[in-house]
């Protein structure tokens, strides 16, 4: 099985790379960030035209989240739970039970960016990080296969941005972000590409200015990550970076890791 996790900047001015990357790559489930639309104005027939089954939690102009899939689920939850005033779509869960009647819970995060961090964005980001490691912590009590995957806004580790100067003061690389991101980790989450290579220069976002693509200026902020049940099924993982060079491309590319479930 092949899940995957893509910002997809705007799911509407994208829907043509979107659906010509869905017939190249063949997903099984798909996590799409930044769709930037309300439900009733995601292009659904153009998806469910290639076979997916289509959830969205949307919103208008910005955020968004959509879990497209090949087979439907039987539970769909909309919006992190911890903060019943947040009214910002930014998390997705789908519940799907495979052949074996084993269970896989599939969650598309949309982490909020944080900056500027003198303001209320940034606390909300901690705060926001802070109620998905304990969402995490519940359903990895369940045991089950379960793919946190998505857009963190956060830069793990020195090696995983072209310039670790350029982003000291940045809300995605401040040392709290990635303390935070630590500890959410160290529930017993494996980082789906960390887990399968130590390569640097490896990125899934290449800002639209300054040349950044051409330079491979780029940072690594989509992840997957892996409870034990579902890392220990993962065979590979991979960053579809020739996405980034189609016409009107999103500044993000899809993020890949590849299962077998059958065991």
């Amino acid at each position: 099985m092949k899940i995957a996790t893509w910002n997809i900047n705007g799911v509407k001015a994208r829907i043509d790379n979107l659906t010509q990357w869905l017939k190249d790559s063949d997903p099984d489930i798909v996590c799409l960030q930044e769709i930037k639309t309300i439900d009733e104005g995601f292009p659904r027939l153009e998806i469910e035209a290639l076979g997916y089954h289509v959830e969205t939690h949307g919103q208008k102009g910005f955020n968004g989240v959509a879990i497209l899939s090949k087979t439907s689920p039987s539970e769909v939850n909309r919006g992190l739970p911890g903060d019943a005033l947040d009214e910002q779509s930014r998390f997705l869960e789908a519940v799907f039970t495979l052949p074996n009647t084993r269970i896989l819970r599939v969650c598309c995060i949309y982490l909020p960016n944080g900056n500027p961090v003198e303001t209320e964005k940034y606390p909300y980001k901690l705060a926001w990080m802070e109620r998905l490691r304990s969402f995490a912590a519940e359903r990895l009590a369940y045991e089950e296969m379960l793919v946190l995957a998505g857009d963190y806004n956060v830069i793990p580790e020195p090696h995983d941005c072209f310039d670790p100067k350029v982003w000291e003061n940045d809300a995605l690389f401040l040392p709290q972000t990635r303390e935070a991101f630590r500890r959410l980790e160290n529930l017993g989450l494996t980082d789906a590409v960390r887990a399968t290579t130590d390569a640097t220069r490896l990125y899934s976002f290449w800002d639209y200015q300054a040349g950044a693509w051409p330079k491979n200026n780029g940072i690594r902020i989509d992840h997957l990550l892996l409870s034990p049940e579902a890392a220990d099924r993962m065979t590979s993982a991979a960053i579809e970076k020739h996405v980034r060079a189609w016409e009107k491309p999103s500044d993000h590319v899809p993020v890949i890791a590849y299962f077998d479930f059958a065991a």
